[in-house]
């Protein structure tokens, strides 16, 4: 196989930019930066409003895909973050995501209408496997035109999957793209979700996410465990108890129960 090529980069006088350029083109496939630690970007986390424990942050990748060469499940800096997201953006791409990749989350676009519809075979295959779908309501506050994008496609989306693993998430950029638990709650009746599966899309839903996530990177949560040390001998009046329960069965199939209950209380009594 020959070597992939670039052969028009723009010179520039500047010789950091240029030298940029090339170390981009020399390190171009698609190269993942690790994660940056919390502790290194913020000093103290908040404590959590009702709560006495700061709140817990996670490390997220979201791989948009418009071909299936993006998405590469043995590259070992997917391990290094805690979730693992997927945005396809063809019907082809949806199909593969719901039915074999191995991720946490599907994201469905809201920044414009979606080239295919919901078929239901690929969204329950995702739902029995463990795989939610995630709304984000962000950009409708951004914007009138996405906000009818977010609508219609959420609309269509539970129309498929009938309010099963869907999760409602803000993709915020700034603190007043957030919104509150009980307006995100409301938020999800407008997009055509029940009482119940509204809270559920900002609750227990979304701690199955994690849970699926830990179990993705333990080999589907499989641990054996095995005692190291061996277990001791049993005492001499039970090993008598034994024999004498064997021996007297051979004998007389019907004397068991009376054999029983007076070794029994031989052992007790010793």
């Amino acid at each position: 196989m020959s070597v992939f090529m670039d052969l028009n980069l723009s010179y520039s006088s500047d010789k950091s930019r240029l030298h940029s350029l090339i170390e981009s083109a020399a390190h171009r496939e698609s190269e993942i930066p690790a994660p940056t630690p919390i502790n290194e970007l913020i000093d103290q986390l908040p404590i959590v409003q009702g709560r006495s424990r700061p709140i817990r942050v996670l490390n997220r990748l979201t791989v948009v895909m418009s071909d299936s060469s993006h998405f590469r499940p043995s590259s070992p800096e997917y391990r290094c973050f805690d979730l693992l997201a997927i945005q396809p953006t063809t019907e082809k791409l949806f199909h593969a995501a719901c039915m074999m990749y191995d991720v946490d989350i599907i994201c469905i676009s809201v920044t414009e209408k979606l080239p295919f519809f919901f078929k239901r075979a690929p969204v329950n295959g995702a739902v029995d496997r463990g795989l939610v779908f995630e709304v984000s309501y962000s950009a409708s506050i951004r914007d009138a035109t996405m906000r009818r994008y977010t609508i219609a496609n959420a609309v269509s989306l539970m129309d498929s999957c009938k309010g099963k693993n869907v999760i409602l998430s803000s993709a915020a950029e700034k603190p007043l793209e957030l919104r509150g638990p009980y307006d995100i709650t409301n938020l999800g009746l407008l997009f055509g979700l029940s009482d119940g599966d509204a809270k559920e899309a900002v609750s227990s839903t979304c701690r199955s996410v994690i849970l699926h996530a830990e179990t993705r990177k333990s080999a589907s949560g499989i641990i054996y465990t095995m005692k190291s040390c061996q277990q001791e001998a049993p005492p001499a009046a039970h090993k008598a108890v034994l024999t004498e329960l064997r021996c007297d069965w051979t004998e007389s199939p019907g004397s068991l129960l009376a054999v029983l209950l007076t070794r029994t209380l031989s052992v007790r009594a010793l």
